[in-house]
């Protein structure tokens, strides 16, 4: 099992005094092999303390980001998966889904994974897997009022990859595992990179979705217990 932690847009100090409590009581160190960030830290004491949680760091630089050693754009290898990482100020119209499978194609990555816009996200679109983790921190937003504190977690096997996001919902956290919803003809996929250990035959979509469901309360269970 290999943890991958997604966040970004922290904007500490500028539109947030500090990393929420809560969440840095979860992020044990050393528990976390790869660190995924959005960018937008704005501050080398927000990169050292990502330090402190995995040796393996990965950022992209956001529009508010003074640091021009980060790169605009990264690709990163884990397990059987090429993920792709950018801010997201770039894509035009923000979050666009058309503009971002440009950049997934330009990239050729399995999974894209962007910010910018505060607001979690995770979807399938063409057979690609599309993240936005959010605001780590809440940091409001020009286009978005109600900013929810988010990161995301991905445990990856190999071909396969269970994704939860955490949520700052006033004082509790609270975590749900992303399932994309798509169509029966694409559940075959599914089975390769959402499930683990799956058998080969798909007998219909009520069996599909109830070995799925046991799959997601068994990795649940697992991460939980893990953090």
């Amino acid at each position: 099992m290999v943890l991958v932690l997604v966040l970004g847009d922290l904007h500490i100090p500028h539109r947030c005094s500090s990393f929420p409590a809560k969440f840095r009581k979860l992020l044990v160190p050393g528990r976390i092999q790869h660190i995924l960030c959005t960018g937008n830290l704005c501050t080398k004491e927000s990169f050292d303390y990502l330090k402190t949680l995995a040796s393996d760091v990965h950022i992209v630089r956001g529009d508010f980001d003074e640091n021009l050693v980060y790169p605009e754009q990264k690709v990163v290898t884990v397990g059987q998966f090429r993920i792709g990482l950018c801010h997201g100020h770039q894509v035009v119209p923000w979050g666009d889904p058309e503009a971002l499978a440009l950049v997934q194609r330009q990239l050729d990555v399995d999974i894209l994974i962007s910010g910018h816009t505060h607001k979690f996200e995770a979807y399938e679109h063409g057979n690609k897997f599309y993240i936005n983790p959010g605001s780590a921190t809440g940091a409001y937003h020009p286009l978005e009022n109600n900013v929810i504190p988010s990161f995301m977690l991905m445990d990856i096997k190999s071909s396969t990859v269970m994704t939860y996001v955490y949520q700052l919902q006033g004082e509790e956290v609270k975590v749900e595992p992303i399932v994309p919803h798509l169509s029966e003809a694409q559940l075959p996929d599914l089975r390769i990179r959402f499930a683990h250990n799956r058998p080969a035959a798909f007998p219909g979509l009520r069996s599909v979705k109830n070995k799925l469901d046991t799959a997601v309360r068994n990795h649940f269970s697992l991460i939980i217990k893990f953090l």
